[in-house]
């Protein structure tokens, strides 16, 4: 589908159909409440209604801020995607709205069907976007040009993650990762390299190899790099690539193994977030390190009793093996560090179902130690249309995760403050200099869903990508 824009007033673009929104006070006053009075539309958030005999689709707003604009344009599509409509076109609402319109035509038109004998086909393929307000009042041409186009390049790394993330586990195993990471470098002019099982084991990557142990597709390191001239600053991206997760001998329910496939979500928006910021050609210097394995089962599974080593030389007691992201996390984040002196450090994962638990299914949950780099990260994602709730450390949570036998256990002792004490575990292998420039992303949440909410449909939702994007873009601007 091509979404373009034009440098016209909206009566002189050739579209088959037209899209104007409206919140419901404005509906209620305009000629378009008679021509619809039959259809019961009444303009509630997200509500469309399609006028046949003049190739109109109206939405309705809660108002015309991003958040409202970037959902009712998601329904738009959702809606006229089964029609036979070729093309369609719409105005801005104001400059500050234009990111937000185009991700919501760009992720709400997103289906992954590859698996389907007789996918699902569209007659629609051309959303054009005048220059021109919905008031005629002329806008910036070059800086809506150029939100246009940034907004389409996130858009698409968000839906790019999306498909690595609803490939199946016979699909997806970490050595086509690194096939992808590798095809990705190749055309978007990045570096990478990629450690196999052997240069692990050289690595001492103990804790990763454990986890990948008993499956037939070892694990990968995999190493992308972003390098413009004169940076303004070194981001480190570190993301949890669990292809597949059984849970090991600690096995989860069948049920809980359905979708289990998302549990490699972290490092696909790693990989999103590389392709972005490459075609961004943000002046940031970023680093992508992605752990790849697949957590199975057989004689030689790693084991709750055991005793692993990492990296950084920190003894792990094994008490549960469905608590695997973080042993692969631990290796991959000393690894990072090692490897490159970072102004930040950030790593996504879907770690813990109790972060869903504290913040529902829609937010990422946001912790590390420094409150100013909180406050950072909400101020710029906070126009990008996702959620981030922060969840605070305390030393009595820390006590949780303390080992009889070993320096720390890869799971907490009581049941509650899951999200917070994986955390913490992940904070054993932060070096101190680290510490203020880490923080740590659970996206376990807002990665998947077999309900529609939003610009998603079912399935995976990019996570993460979005607002790392909106914070490294604020990164260039500060200087």
């Amino acid at each position: 589908m091509q979404v373009t824009l034009s440098n016209q007033p909206l009566s002189q673009i050739d579209a088959e159909l037209t899209v104007l929104f409206f919140t419901t006070e404005e509906f209620e006053a305009s000629e378009y409440q008679a021509k619809s009075a039959k259809s019961g539309f009444k303009a509630s958030a997200d509500e469309t209604c399609l006028l046949l005999e003049s190739d109109l689709i109206l939405c309705g707003v809660e108002n015309y801020g991003s958040e409202s604009l970037r959902s009712a344009a998601a329904a738009v599509v959702k809606s006229v995607k089964p029609l036979a409509y070729h093309s369609l076109k719409l105005s801005q609402y104001h400059l500050k709205n234009t990111h937000a319109l185009v991700e919501g035509f760009v992720m709400g038109a997103y289906e992954h069907d590859i698996y389907k004998s007789e996918p699902k086909t569209s007659s629609l393929n051309a959303i054009i976007f005048s220059t021109a307000n919905f008031d005629e009042q002329s806008l910036e041409l070059d800086a809506l040009q150029t939100i246009f186009d940034e907004a389409l390049i996130v858009a698409t790394a968000a839906n790019f993650t999306r498909d690595l993330v609803n490939m199946t586990p016979q699909d997806m195993t970490p050595e086509v990762m690194a096939e992808v990471a590798e095809t990705l470098a190749n055309t978007n002019d990045l570096e990478c390299s990629v450690l196999d099982e052997k240069a692990l084991e050289f690595e001492n990557m103990n804790a990763m190899l454990a986890v990948g142990r008993a499956s037939i597709h070892k694990p990968r390191l995999i190493h992308l790099s972003y390098k413009p001239e004169n940076p303004v600053n070194t981001i480190s991206l570190v993301g949890k690539g669990l292809t597949y997760d059984s849970g090991g001998l600690s096995l989860k329910p069948a049920t809980s193994m359905v979708t289990m496939k998302m549990d490699k979500a972290g490092a696909c928006a790693v990989l999103g977030m590389m392709k972005a910021v490459s075609e961004l050609k943000l002046p940031v210097e970023v680093h992508g390190f992605i752990g790849a394995a697949e957590n199975m089962v057989d004689g030689s599974a790693f084991k709750p009793d055991d005793v692993l080593t990492a990296r950084n030389g920190v003894t792990i007691e094994v008490r549960n093996t469905d608590a695997e992201g973080r042993l692969v996390l631990a290796d991959v984040l000393d690894y990072a560090q090692s490897k490159v002196d970072a102004d930040y450090l950030f790593d996504y994962a879907t770690l813990t179902g109790a972060c869903m638990v504290a913040l529902g299914n829609y937010t990422t949950g946001m912790m590390g130690h420094s409150n100013h780099l909180k406050h950072k990260i909400l101020k710029a994602s906070s126009h990008s249309g996702e959620l981030v709730g922060s969840l605070p450390f305390n030393k009595h949570l820390e006590k949780l995760i303390k080992s009889q036998v070993a320096d720390i256990s890869n799971i907490g002792s009581k049941p509650y403050g899951g999200a917070i004490t994986a955390a913490l575990f992940l904070d054993r292998f932060i070096t101190d200099e680290m510490k203020s420039k880490w923080m740590h992303f659970d996206i376990a949440g807002p990665a998947y869903t077999e309900s529609p909410w939003d610009v998603y449909g079912y399935g995976a939702t990019g996570a993460g990508v979005r607002m790392t994007i909106s914070f490294l873009k604020t990164l260039g601007e500060e200087k």
